[in-house]
């Protein structure tokens, strides 16, 4: 319907960069999103606008430090734990509803960052970031449920930006130029090269600090999230065995599921173990009414950056900086 112009997508006299996919999940829009807020707010009054998947308020909300999962979702309340009032983050599952209220409310807002564009297009940003995952492209998905598509690869001609995540950190020029020949992008779309970074194990906020072992035989991985495997291949270089949970994406953690997870635990031979999530997890994780019983055990997430390859990271940054600076706001 909006393809045939029955539904309108609406544009604002501000700078909207949208970020999203074609994929049901999984394609790491959230460590994008954070490399643009990176980019762009130490120089330019940032906000971004999510409708808080998972949240159980409903309408608009700004976060602040005292917003919980339930109040804003789990990715906007990882955005206000990094960066505090550095920015705004907002949300509301009426998009449109939700820019003109940001732009009501900071007349010197001057960019917002928008998620799931493809998926929401009441509204038209000015700049279209579409994610596709280095080992399932979008060219070679199906539409669900024989794949994981949400929508027809057509709709990728939508896109001003095409980002190919969670390649490997060694890149080869044919491996690359391969990639670009399968996805054929358009004469007016850029196509760049991402890669995942991990930081250092972070204590789980709640949750009493424990040292790290000096030396890791095994690590139990949990993840509610579409995909771990590239957490997965950066924690098997730090152990010898790994034992993985799986939830469901954006799973809200139970007391039974924390149960489940001491228990798998337990049941390691080794002393010499700990249990390692996500940080998307831990946000879930952190205000949930069963996280005391943790406290005993050793558990840790990952922070997640994403990296761009070769020189892509410099281009890619001039593209979003002047596209902001050549679009300012005009109320």
């Amino acid at each position: 319907m909006f393809n045939k112009e029955i539904l309108e997508s609406v544009s604002f006299r501000i700078p909207l960069i949208g970020v999203g996919n074609l994929s049901l999940g999984g394609t790491g829009k959230t460590p994008v999103v954070e490399y643009l807020i990176r980019l762009l707010y130490k120089n330019h009054k940032v906000a971004t606008l999510s409708r808080g998947y998972g949240r159980k308020s409903s309408g608009f909300l700004i976060g602040n430090q005292f917003s919980r999962h339930g109040d804003i979702g789990d990715e906007p309340m990882q955005y206000v734990r990094k960066f505090g009032n550095k920015i705004t983050v907002a949300v509301d599952e009426n998009r449109r509803r939700g820019i003109r209220h940001l732009m009501d409310n900071a007349k010197s807002l001057e960019v917002i960052i928008l998620d799931d564009v493809f998926q929401h297009r009441y509204v038209k940003p000015g700049l279209s970031l579409l994610l596709t995952d280095y080992h399932k492209l979008y060219m070679d998905d199906f539409l669900f449920p024989a794949g994981t598509l949400r929508d027809t690869v057509k709709v990728a001609g939508l896109a001003d930006i095409v980002i190919v995540t969670k390649c490997p950190r060694v890149l080869s020029p044919i491996t690359r130029k391969n990639i670009e020949e399968k996805l054929d992008p358009l004469p007016h779309q850029k196509l760049y090269f991402s890669y995942l970074t991990y930081g250092e194990f972070t204590n789980i906020p709640g949750l009493e600090k424990k040292p790290m072992p000096e030396q890791i035989n095994t690590i139990l991985l949990f993840t509610g999230i579409a995909n771990s495997y590239p957490l997965q291949e950066h924690l098997m270089d730090q152990c010898g065995e790994m034992v993985i949970m799986d939830f469901a994406d954006h799973h809200v953690f139970k007391r039974k599921d924390i149960s489940r997870i001491k228990q798998k635990y337990d049941d390691i031979f080794t002393p010499k173990k700990i249990i390692v999530t996500t940080e998307k997890d831990a946000m879930r994780l952190m205000h949930s009414p069963f996280l005391k019983e943790f406290n005993e055990y050793p558990i840790y997430y990952l922070p997640v950056e994403v990296v761009f390859h070769h020189e892509d990271d410099e281009e890619f940054n001039s593209q979003i900086l002047n596209y902001v600076r050549k679009n300012k706001r005009n109320d």
